[in-house]
C-alpha cells in the first residue's frame, strides 16, 4: 500500500510540475503598433488576438497603437482616419506618441507604410531596448537603411525587416539547393516619394534574395513603358533577375532554375506565416532575416536606379555600398 501511494504521489507531483510549467511557458507578450496607415496594421492585429489563433501566437497580444501618418502621402494621408478606427474598433488602446506607446509594450511592429519616416520612428524604440519588426519598406533610402542597422548593433537592440513574400509557403517550398538563376516577378507600382523599387517591386526583390541568397556584385537595369527589368550577377556566376510589372496581367511568382530542373511557382501573398515569425523573433530576439541580407537587398534597388540614370550601365554593389559608407 505504502508504495502504491508513494508512486500515485509522484505521477500526481509530475502531473502538477508540468502543468505548471506548460502555464508559464509562454510569458505573455504586449505588443505595440506604430503606423495605422497600412493595411498591414488591421491585418496583423486580426492574425495576433484572433480568439483562434495558432498555437504560436497564444500569449502575444497586440495592446496599444500609435497612428503616425505622413500627410504629403496620399495612400497614408487618405486612410489612417480608417485604418486607425478598425483597430481601435478590435480594442486596442490608441496613443499620442511613441514614447507612450513604449511604456506599455514589450515589443514593436512598425507597419508605417511611409518608409522615409522609419528610421526617425525607429530610432525610439531601439534606445529603449525594444526589438522591433520594420515593415516594407525598411527605409526609403540606402544611408537611411544603414544608420538603422548601425543604431541596432550601438543599442544591441535586434530588428528585422521583410516582405510578407518571404515567408509565403510556396517560396519555403522551393528547393533553394541547386539554384543555377531565378526570375522573380511582383507588382511595381511607382510613388514619387520612394525610389522605384522600394515602394513596391521590394516584394519581387525580396523572392529574388530569399531564393538565391546573398553575393550579388552587378546590377543593370533596363525601363520600358509597364516594366522594368532589374538583372543581377552574383560572385559564384548565377544569374538572377526581377521583373516589375506595371502593366497587363499582374501577380507575384518565380521562376527557378536548377540543376535538375525548373519551377515555375505562382505565389499566393499570405501574412499569416509572416505574422509567426514576427511573434518568434520577439521571443527569441533572433532575426529570421540578417541585417547584412537586408542592407543588400536595399544596395540592389538602388543600384537599380543608378543603372537607369547611367543608360542601363552596370553598377558595382561593393562600389555602392564603399560610396556609402
Amino acid at each position: 500500500m505504502r508504495i502504491s501511494l508513494g508512486i500515485t504521489t509522484i505521477v500526481c507531483l509530475m502531473a502538477s510540475s508540468l502543468m505548471t510549467a506548460s502555464t508559464h511557458a509562454v510569458e505573455p507578450l504586449r505588443i505595440g503598433l506604430i503606423g495605422l496607415d497600412s493595411s498591414h496594421a488591421v491585418a496583423f492585429t486580426k492574425t495576433i488576438n484572433a480568439s483562434d489563433a495558432s498555437p504560436e501566437l497564444q500569449n502575444a497580444k497586440v495592446v496599444a497603437a500609435f497612428p503616425g501618418g505622413s500627410p504629403d502621402l496620399p495612400t497614408s494621408a487618405d486612410r489612417i482616419e480608417g485604418f486607425t478606427k478598425q483597430v481601435s474598433d478590435m480594442g486596442i488602446e490608441i496613443v499620442p506618441s511613441i514614447d507612450a506607446l513604449l511604456k506599455k509594450v514589450d515589443a514593436v511592429i512598425m507597419n508605417s507604410v511611409d518608409g522615409r519616416v522609419h528610421l526617425q520612428q525607429v530610432k525610439p524604440v531601439l534606445e529603449a531596448g525594444i526589438p522591433v519588426f520594420v515593415d516594407k519598406p525598411i527605409t526609403a533610402s540606402l544611408g537611411d537603411t544603414k544608420e538603422l542597422i548601425a543604431l541596432s548593433k550601438k543599442t544591441g537592440t535586434p530588428f528585422f525587416s521583410s516582405s510578407t513574400l518571404r515567408f509565403c509557403k510556396e517560396v519555403i517550398d522551393l528547393n533553394k539547393e541547386d539554384v543555377v538563376g531565378c526570375v522573380a516577378y511582383s507588382p511595381c507600382k511607382l510613388d514619387p516619394t520612394h525610389p522605384d523599387l522600394f515602394w513596391y517591386g521590394i516584394h519581387g526583390v525580396e523572392t529574388l534574395f530569399t531564393v538565391m541568397g546573398p553575393g550579388c556584385q552587378t546590377v543593370q537595369r533596363t525601363q520600358a513603358d509597364g516594366v522594368e527589368i532589374v538583372t543581377g550577377v552574383w560572385e559564384d556566376g548565377r544569374v538572377g533577375t526581377f521583373r516589375g510589372i506595371r502593366d497587363g496581367s499582374a501577380g507575384y511568382g518565380v521562376l527557378v532554375f536548377g540543376k535538375k530542373g525548373i519551377e515555375l511557382t505562382k505565389i499566393r501573398a499570405s501574412y499569416d506565416l509572416l505574422v509567426v515569425e514576427i511573434v518568434t523573433f520577439f521571443r527569441t530576439k533572433k532575426a529570421p532575416v540578417s541585417p547584412e541580407q537586408t542592407l543588400e537587398i536595399v544596395a540592389f534597388m538602388t543600384a537599380a536606379d543608378m543603372s537607369r540614370d547611367a543608360d542601363g550601365q552596370a553598377i558595382s554593389m561593393e562600389n555602392l555600398l564603399i560610396e556609402t559608407k
